[in-house]
């Protein structure tokens, strides 16, 4: 059934389909796994990924179905609630599907965002556990980073309390020289504080630590989460959180966590990190929850691993990509689909009226504020010239080989004069298009989407990459600049080609991935620059090296890793019962 949508807070719906969620061993049941594939953690349950890939490794994969959006206002345009909506309109046609989506951060669920658990009628359940933690994930990766600092620092404090001889006596450490002004890791936390962005440690006496300026970013923006999202399995994450350059020493080589002894030792917090964790719409369709990095510095992607189980266990497997699709489709197409050799059947681009209108000449969209009273009225003239950035990323993912379906993620207050502007637009650049109101009605609301997507699955597409491994850095970022962003050109700062220069020549880096760091809000560098802008240059300020990942990642403009907390934010609203224990006001 659905529920009343408009008048319901998410939580409240969450609430109401909970009372008939799947347990886990429903799923052991209604998946058909073997009973030590399923670990309970209380309500939910994590499966074992190896045992099931192991299993199910001569059964045909199932369709693989990404999802990614226009270029969004700063309020998103409902990937999670269009993946999640997709998923239940194939489950309405009676489909074996499933899908995979990112864990949140409790940053932005504490800040303006929210949640990403989709919404409406076209959320995850359970929506508290989603919001709260899951089942340790995030933690554990904290513990892991963190103890790659306390590593370092104390090792620094070490070496300058102690000569080389006493040093080798007392610890059985080899000195590594850590230069203090090379550090190139801060510590972490799962809150948008920008109070720690900038800050000094080791104030006090010779044994209170090394003084020195330091840092904190986002939990989700660790390079320990980007690795998670990539792993194949227990023995790759273990070599990549040993190969994590943490600072340079004073001649300039890497230091690193295998360098520092306590790779190892984060594995061991990061162990069981590598299991997705089991949830559900609504509606009760299965949906992987695993990962959660960053889509700007990192693949911003639910994990490969996920996928690989998805496409195991249901027909139809739903995957979403972080941000619009000159970054999260970017990255699926050249970096996730390397990474995990899995081709793509069909991508979904996430539109709304909104987002057209704000590319189309609307009112400032602002975080934490209201929805400018404009937003809600028919504008016909702003939805066809905001058109112009919906082409823009369907033309890019037709690069790819893959002619996508648009899907008009349609709220109530939208006309239908203005979703026959988008449709004609949509198929004109040769996408199918499909208007869906799965946040109002659920998997009802959806059907049209499904049969679009199932049509567009039988489909055989051509799936390439956009430019090959042995191309060079500078040469890539030129590609991507002009063929998926639409810019005349590259210009690099002096320092940032220098150091490209240095990582071309170095064969080490040769089997780096290129992920490209520039805002979500525009297609260009500059977030205040809307719709599809022409005749302007993508600048590079530096390239910044995830040796774990393996990410070259140049960045276009500031890019900040500790967002920071609004002026109204969510946890002014959350609150518990203090007799039953139920959590209020997420959304």
């Amino acid at each position: 059934m659905a529920y009343d949508a408009v008048n319901m807070a998410d939580w409240q719906i969450s609430e109401e389909a909970e009372k008939n969620m799947p347990t886990p061993d429903d799923w052991v049941e209604k998946l058909g796994l073997k009973k030590d594939e399923m670990l309970p953690m209380g309500r939910l349950g994590k499966l074992d990924f190896l045992k099931i890939i192991d299993r199910l490794k001569d059964k045909p994969d199932g369709k693989y179905i990404e999802v990614t959006a226009i270029t969004p206002t700063p309020l998103g345009e409902g990937k999670s609630t269009t993946s999640c909506g997709l998923m239940e309109g194939l489950g309405k046609r009676g489909k074996n599907v499933g899908g995979a989506l990112r864990q949140p951060s409790g940053g932005p669920t504490m800040n303006v965002k929210g949640t990403a658990a989709g919404g409406g009628n076209s959320l995850l359940i359970p929506m508290t556990e989603f919001s709260l933690g899951l089942t340790g994930d995030i933690n554990d990766i904290m513990n892991a980073h963190n103890l790659a600092m306390v590593a370092m620092t104390s090792r620094m404090q070490h070496e300058r309390n102690y000569n080389d001889e006493q040093l080798a006596r007392l610890t059985g450490m080899r000195r590594l020289d850590i230069d203090p002004t090379r550090v190139e890791m801060g510590w972490i936390i799962d809150y948008c504080a920008q109070a720690l962005r900038n800050i000094i440690i080791g104030i006090g006496g010779r044994f209170d630590g090394f003084t020195m300026q330091s840092k904190f970013g986002i939990a989700v923006g660790s390079e320990c989460m980007a690795i998670l999202s990539i792993i194949r399995d227990l023995a790759d994450l273990k070599e990549r959180l040993n190969n994590i350059t943490v600072a340079f020493d004073k001649s300039g080589n890497p230091v690193t966590t295998g360098d520092l002894e306590v790779g190892n030792a984060m594995t061991a917090f990061m162990r069981n990190t590598i299991n997705p964790t089991m949830m559900c719409t609504a509606e009760y369709n299965p949906c992987l929850v695993h990962a959660g990095p960053f889509a700007n510095i990192a693949v911003g992607q639910s994990s490969i691993i996920a996928d690989r189980v998805g496409l195991k266990l249901f027909d139809y497997h739903v995957t979403e990509s972080g941000f619009g699709a000159d970054i999260g489709f970017e990255k699926f197409w050249n970096v996730k689909s390397r990474f995990s050799g899995l081709k793509p059947h069909v991508s979904v681009l996430t539109t709304t009226i909104r987002a057209l209108k704000m590319h189309g000449g609307g009112p400032t969209v602002v975080t934490g504020k209201a929805l400018p009273e404009e937003y809600t009225k028919e504008n016909l003239e702003w939805v066809e010239k905001g058109c112009a950035n919906m082409v823009h990323h369907i033309n890019t993912i037709r690069k790819a080989g893959i002619n996508p379906v648009v899907c008009i993620n349609r709220f109530y207050t939208d006309t239908d004069a203005e979703c026959a502007v988008i449709r004609k637009a949509a198929e004109a650049a040769g996408a199918r298009c499909a208007e869906s109101k799965h946040w109002e009605l659920g998997g009802d609301g959806a059907l049209e989407f499904a049969d679009a997507v199932i049509d567009a699955c039988e489909e055989e597409n051509e799936f390439k990459f956009l430019y090959p491994l042995e191309m060079k850095l500078r040469d890539r970022v030129e590609v991507i600049a002009k063929e998926v962003y639409g810019a005349d050109g590259v210009a690099w700062e002096a320092g940032a080609e220098a150091k490209a220069k240095m990582l071309e020549n170095d064969p080490k880096y040769d089997d780096f991935t290129t992920m490209m760091v520039k805002t979500h809000e525009s297609l260009s560098h500059d977030k205040t620059i809307k719709g599809a802008p022409k005749g302007w240059t993508l600048p590079i300020r530096d390239v910044l090296i995830y040796s774990g990942a393996k990410f070259l990642c140049p960045c276009a403009g500031p890019i900040s890793l500790m967002p920071g907390t609004g002026s109204n934010p969510a946890y002014r609203r959350v609150d518990v019962d203090p007799l039953t224990g139920k959590v209020t006001g997420l959304f």
